[in-house]
């Protein structure tokens, strides 16, 4: 027997949460026709992507020649301009990444909550402790 399969598995494996996506690149959607909505759906029926997946993610090989609504899951900032400059549009089939992107904001830059804000930092009782004894 492999010495893989004698040892003990242990510890966390992601694996089981790993989200798949279906990768398009920018030249592959040429063969849709100008002003045309390109999803999921009609990437399935062009055969453009097949099997089981989590969403769809458009990626910025190649060159686009025409404009075309794109809705997709994720997108690279490449892609995303390579159809923009072709005059296409881009729309995130999720709300809150569509809110993020038109607000321009990045979640680390974001306001801190109201509650968070005002909190106090807690008081180490170690140290007071160290401090009093030292004295």
């Amino acid at each position: 027997m492999p010495l893989i399969r004698r040892l003990p598995k242990r510890g966390f494996n992601n694996a089981a949460f790993h989200k798949r996506y279906a990768v398009v690149n920018v030249s592959d959607l040429n063969s849709f026709e100008a002003g045309t909505v390109v999803n999921e759906q009609l990437l399935r029926k062009a055969n453009l992507v097949r099997g089981q997946f989590a969403g769809l993610k458009i990626l910025g090989d190649g060159e686009l020649k025409h404009d075309l609504k794109v809705q997709v899951d994720k997108i690279s900032t490449a892609a995303r301009e390579k159809i923009e400059k072709a005059g296409g549009t881009v729309t995130l089939r999720e709300a809150r990444r569509i809110a993020k992107t038109e607000a321009g904001v990045a979640p680390a830059e974001a306001e801190p909550d109201a509650a968070v804000a005002a909190a106090k930092p807690r008081a180490n009782k170690k140290t007071k402790s160290r401090k009093k004894k030292s004295e």
